[in-house]
């Protein structure tokens, strides 16, 4: 199917959030990346880059995150993304580390 904005010079980030955005939650990525789009009806290119840019760093991957961090951005505040709410982006698990772990990395026989 051929993509309605193709012809659309759009600064870049915004292929790769669209990518992103259908990997994760294909149709709906689709419909996301247009609203995405939409919020040029209210804010600036360069604003909407800008928040585009942070999405990605962020591995916040959504409109939610995107108009979040644009508001923040022309608000001048700092965002609060709250990623519970957000079933698509990937989750990071973070065990907790034991001296004795750690130790054996340090042993003769870790090298």
């Amino acid at each position: 199917m051929e993509w309605p904005l193709a012809e659309w010079n759009l600064p870049s980030g915004f292929a790769t959030l669209r990518r992103l955005m259908e990997a994760r939650m294909q149709k709906t990525g689709r419909r996301e990346y247009v609203q995405v789009l939409r919020l040029l009806e209210s804010f600036d290119i360069h604003e909407l880059q800008a928040a585009v840019r942070k999405a990605l760093q962020l591995g916040a991957v959504g409109f939610d995150a995107v108009k979040h961090l644009v508001l923040c951005q022309v608000e001048k505040r700092p965002p609060k993304l709250d990623l519970d709410v957000s079933p698509y982006l990937p989750r990071a698990h973070v065990a907790t580390t034991s001296a004795a772990s750690h130790m054996c990395l340090l042993s003769e026989d870790a090298a």
